[in-house]
């Protein structure tokens, strides 16, 4: 199985990263590295996850993000990485948009 990550998934990524490395040096790597650890798993066990607002959706080991994505022609299409903190209704107008 093949993961494709959209460019709105790569701003949310390096959105996070600025956010985390402000928290203090070296995190915004470790949170890089770590979603797309969680990501490359998709690549074993995309499709598994419980849907949410039309997407599957899987949550990060160990930050309070989620990946949103899509199984299409047995490929995983990685639409968002959204923080899980926000309004759900803020959450579902941003996947609405993807």
């Amino acid at each position: 199985m093949n993961v494709r990550i959209l460019r709105s998934a790569l701003i949310d990524l390096a959105d996070g990263r600025r956010f985390y490395e402000r928290q203090g040096e070296g995190l915004g790597d470790y949170f890089f590295d770590t979603l797309f650890s969680d990501i490359d798993a998709l690549a074993l066990h995309g499709g598994v996850h419980r849907k949410i607002f039309g997407f599957h959706r899987a949550l990060s080991r160990r930050f309070p993000f989620a990946i949103y994505y899509k199984m299409i022609e047995g490929d995983v299409l990685v639409f968002r990485v959204l923080d899980c903190r926000q309004d759900p209704r803020r959450i579902n107008d941003e996947l609405r948009t993807s």
